[in-house]
This record gives C-alpha cells, sequence and structure tokens, in this order.
C-alpha cells in the first residue's frame, strides 16, 4: 500500500519539484559544514567588500579591471582556513599571512588585513595587522589582533564570484534572486500543466477514435 502510494506521489511532477528542492538545499547545507569542518573554521569562505588589501588603488580594485593582480581586491571570493596562532607566519607583504579576524571583542564585523608582525600581552600572541594598501597598521586600533579573535587565514582567492555574494547581501539584491526563484517555480508548474492538459486531450482522442466491436 505505501509502496504504491509512493509511486502514484512520484509520477505528480509537482512532488517532483519539491523533492528536487529539498535535494539541492540539503546538497547545500551538507557542502557547507562539510567545509566547515574540513577546514576547521565556522567561515570556510568569504567575498571581500574592501579595497583594503588591493595593490592597484585607487581606481582598479573592483575585481573586474585587475581580477588577477596580487593580494585581494573587491569582490574576490576568499578560502579560508582555521589555524594555529603559533603556525601563522608574520612579515610584510608578502610574506605575512593574509586573516581574517573580529574587528573586536563581542563585534560580529570580519576584517581581511596581513599579519606584519607579533608580540605578546599577558601571555597571549597578539598580531599587528595592516591592509597591503593602507599606509599604517589597522583597524583596529593600532592593526593589534589578540590571537583569539583571528578566524583563520586566507589560503586561496577566486576572483569574482564573490561578487554574487555581496549582490545578495544587498537588499535589492536579495528580492531579485527571490523574484528569480518564484518565476522559475512559475515556469515549471506553467509547463506541467500544460504537458498534463496535453496528455489529456491525446487520451480524449484516443478513446473517440476507437471503433466500436
Amino acid at each position: 500500500m505505501a509502496t504504491s502510494t509512493l509511486r502514484r506521489l512520484w509520477k505528480n511532477e509537482y512532488f517532483q519539484t519539491a523533492v528536487t528542492i529539498v535535494l539541492v538545499i540539503i546538497v547545500v547545507l551538507g557542502f557547507w559544514f562539510g567545509l566547515r569542518y574540513v577546514l576547521n573554521t565556522d567561515y570556510p569562505m568569504l567575498a571581500v567588500a574592501s579595497g583594503s588589501m588591493c595593490l592597484v588603488q585607487p581606481n582598479f580594485c573592483d575585481g573586474w579591471s585587475h581580477p588577477f593582480a596580487r593580494t585581494l581586491h573587491t569582490g574576490d571570493l576568499i578560502i579560508i582556513q582555521g589555524v594555529n596562532a603559533s603556525d601563522i607566519h608574520v612579515g610584510p607583504n608578502p610574506i605575512g599571512d593574509i586573516l581574517v579576524f573580529y574587528d573586536g571583542p563581542g563585534s560580529d564585523e570580519l576584517i581581511v588585513h596581513r599579519a606584519i608582525s607579533e608580540t605578546t600581552e599577558n601571555g597571549q600572541i597578539v598580531f599587528i595587522t595592516q591592509g597591503d594598501a593602507n599606509s599604517e597598521p589597522g583597524p583596529p586600533a593600532n592593526g593589534r589582533v589578540p590571537a583569539n579573535l583571528v578566524v583563520g587565514k586566507v589560503i586561496l582567492r577566486i576572483p569574482w564570484i564573490g561578487h554574487i555574494a555581496l549582490f545578495m547581501r544587498d537588499q535589492s539584491g536579495v528580492y531579485l534572486i527571490v523574484a528569480l526563484i518564484i518565476l522559475i517555480i512559475g515556469v515549471e508548474v506553467i509547463i506541467s500543466i500544460g504537458e498534463s492538459k496535453e496528455t489529456e486531450t491525446k487520451k480524449d482522442e484516443t478513446v473517440e477514435g476507437t471503433p466500436e466491436t
């Protein structure tokens, strides 16, 4: 009984569409949480939102003009790996690791700057950080970042892709994505209804054309 019910449901195109959407969501979430586990950080991927690391200042940090120039550009997608403070390399560009860290205790804002040096305060490692395009360390104040605020270090950058995330972060971008999803679902429903009506019409024509015995 249950098997026959499931078969009937699976033949329903609305049910197939719903199952497909659920599977896509599961795959995306599985990929995200798997990436967090493998890279040992809560933020394995981020989009670069500013040009503080860009070395082609001031007019070409949009990520489109010089996508493969050194360090980071606005719109880059960066891959981040969690790392122990003792394993972070410090030094001027390009020696020091590029870190992702919280702007301060209790802050949700993330900053991407290079670790140019380090010191020890109250037994804790503190990194001095600076954007490659900046003339001095910071922010935060004096560029001092305690090790416990470090999310991880950048291990890979992918040009352009981060623009999608930045676009979606904007409210108008979210509305557009939602509208596209609704449009796709609407088109799918219309096509399904059209195919169902066409199938019913063919069945009716077949029945009407069957000779009597």
